[in-house]
């Protein structure tokens, strides 16, 4: 059984690691931004999200715990949104660590996620994922997600074609 628990100073290191190396990593993939400034445009943009780290006012870190072998198997991270239209919830990320992958644990963090998101007056949860994580769209759309828009991108040649 999955449960989230707040996250530990020493795992959100962890964490921010892992999410900063992905978040450059797949927006790379997607042809967003060149493999030469990716880290650090993942360290800019994760600060403006999360300036005082864990204890970034309205963001919620947790940690997923795994009862029945008492190890922590991934984070999550997510925020309730109020300011524009009905309350939701934006889930920021949600990482299984790779040795625990394909064990249900995403799925399970997800329906608790759902759960926290209803206690707290929230009408959706919304998400971005990349086009290159089909695992991740697989996941979503299992859960009964549904795709809201898309990003297009034309790369141009050196000659401007």
């Amino acid at each position: 059984m999955i449960t989230l628990v707040p996250m530990r100073a020493a795992q959100f290191e962890q964490f921010r690691q892992d999410a900063l190396d992905t978040f450059a990593r797949d927006n790379v993939r997607a042809l967003r931004w060149s493999e030469d400034f990716a880290l650090q445009r993942a360290r800019s943009a994760f600060e403006s999200l999360l300036p005082c780290g864990l204890a970034t006012p309205g963001h919620t870190l947790c940690e997923m715990h795994d009862e029945s072998s008492a190890q922590t198997v991934g984070g999550l991270w997510y925020a309730l949104h109020e300011q524009v239209g009905p309350p939701s919830v934006y889930l920021y990320s949600i990482r299984v660590l790779p040795d625990h992958r394909g064990r249900g644990h995403a799925t399970a963090a997800m329906e608790l996620l759902r759960r926290r998101a209803a206690d707290l007056g929230a009408e959706s949860i919304s998400l971005h994922a990349f086009a290159v994580n089909t695992t991740a769209q697989a996941l979503y759309r299992s859960l009964g997600y549904g795709i809201t828009g898309f990003n297009m991108i034309l790369r141009l040649d050196a000659g401007g074609h």
